[in-house]
């Protein structure tokens, strides 16, 4: 066929004049009867089949369209289905052979469409490595609670006001609730201060003070975990909590080589004298602090609480020092152990070698007789300063197993007036991997009605 206009090329267009000549007559009826026989044979001459016998012939329908997976696809003229297909980089698994044509023989000419499932692995005769391992137990975990006890707590459980703000002084806010832990040699740390109930609802803050510190790396280093509370209903309590925290961070920090080395070594008495100079050290410069403030000694004052735990993971002993109220608990087979240092009170008169004064100088001379006349104060003497908190030490090895509990008194006065709560702790932390922070967290806030100070909680985890 030429371009329209152009000239004509010979034979090649010879099928055109035949089909659109003015004497080709137009196609109509045919005039002799064409039967049922002609036109199967005519149809039979198509396919392949030339001898117009009426044999059976395999199914020449059109093979459904699909794709590599066996998958029907929608044909063009086909209306688009109700659910969307699937998406095409993830096509269904196989559902065995499927075959294109339907029949019970086959053609040659006609390709198959037939998809072969692949064949079984063999079975192998080299055995698996190792014995087969059972499965895990499953781990029961006791559901937290709100509250235990008598009933309900009065405050609310989630904090109500926010504590007032300085323009100038942002830096003296206080968070609600602080959260850390970390995991060292032998034992899991995880530590939580959280706000009291009655503070969340008068919009005090916090005079809870967390302090976490490494000091040193590898299994030379040293951990401390150091809390602090402020004295009761006095304005700056947040701020000497903290300031004591810092204080002895820095003097442990800065001796913690030595430390380490005691530690290791199991020398008790050098360091609970050498622990008991740091605290006074730091004791000793929030007084100051207080002096600087127009303030009297117990208006700027605060208890510390102190944990040694030594990265090593071949040494356990772990260290407790601190002055004033708080807890310090043992979780070992099951059962809590109150560890807290206790400090005897002396009483009674004073006897011969134990609180009294010896009967000779060094020299020889003999002592003359106190009469117990006291001088009367002067003018010109300084005020006596408040009685001091005792200085509490305990060193001990821990237990693979055992969970070590140090708190100050938000948390400790529950423990020992509530038997419910370690009873509920009991079965929190009695598993071999310890909680994680979050449910930390919610195991140091289950309240308990009449307690509502500030909360403040390190637990250690000894690995098995």
């Amino acid at each position: 066929m030429s371009q329209q206009g152009g000239r004509p090329t010979g034979h090649s267009d010879d099928w055109w004049g035949q089909l659109y000549d003015d004497s080709t007559e137009d196609t109509g009826p045919t005039r002799t009867p064409y039967p049922l026989d002609n036109r199967f044979a005519s149809a039979a001459g198509a396919v392949g089949d030339t001898d117009g016998n009426r044999t059976h012939h395999p199914d020449t329908r059109v093979p459904e369209p699909r794709d590599g997976s066996g998958v029907r696809r929608r044909a063009p003229w086909e209306p688009p289905t109700a659910a969307p297909p699937g998406p095409d980089t993830f096509p269904s698994a196989p559902q065995g052979p499927t075959a294109a044509a339907t029949g019970s023989g086959t053609s040659a000419d006609t390709p198959s469409t037939t998809t072969t499932a692949p064949p079984p692995p063999e079975p192998s005769d080299t055995p698996p490595d190792g014995p087969p391992q059972p499965p895990a137990p499953a781990r029961h975990v006791t559901p937290t609670l709100h509250h235990v006890g008598s009933g309900p707590p009065t405050y609310e459980a989630e904090p109500t006001a926010l504590p007032p703000a300085d323009p100038d002084d942002l830096s003296d806010l206080v968070a609600d609730t602080v959260l850390d832990g970390a995991r060292y040699g032998a034992c899991t740390l995880r530590a939580a201060s959280v706000r009291g109930d009655s503070a969340r609802y008068r919009g005090d803050p916090r005079r809870d003070s967390l302090l976490t510190a490494r000091f040193g790396s590898g299994d030379e280093a040293l951990v401390l975990v150091a809390m602090a509370t402020g004295a009761r209903a006095t304005a700056g309590a947040h701020r000497a909590a903290a300031e004591l925290c810092q204080w002895i961070g820095r003097a442990v920090g800065r001796s913690h080589p030595r430390l380490t080395e005691d530690i290791r070594a199991g020398r008790r008495g050098d360091l609970k004298s050498g622990l008991h100079r740091l605290t006074d050290r730091s004791l000793g410069r929030l007084r100051a602090s207080a002096a600087e403030q127009g303030l009297k000694p117990d208006e700027y004052a605060a208890t510390l609480r102190c944990l040694l735990l030594p990265a090593d993971p071949e040494c356990r002993t772990r260290v407790f020092f601190g002055v004033g109220a708080g807890g310090l608990f043992r979780l070992r087979d099951g059962a809590w152990q109150d560890i807290e240092p206790q400090v005897t009170d002396v009483t009674g008169e004073p006897v011969v070698g134990f609180g009294s004064l010896p009967s000779e100088t060094p020299e020889g001379d003999r002592l003359t007789m106190d009469l117990g006349i006291t001088t009367p104060p002067t003018p010109y003497d300084p005020p006596p300063e408040p009685p001091r908190e005792p200085f509490r030490f305990r060193a001990s090895v821990a237990r693979p197993g055992d969970t070590l509990l140090m708190c100050t008194g938000g948390l400790a006065d529950p423990l020992r007036g509530e038997p419910e709560l370690p009873a509920h702790l009991t079965e929190r932390w009695s598993h071999p991997e310890p909680p994680g922070l979050a449910a930390f967290l919610a195991d140091t806030q289950v309240r308990v009605k009449g307690y509502a100070d500030d909360r403040t909680a390190a637990a250690v985890w000894e690995a098995l």
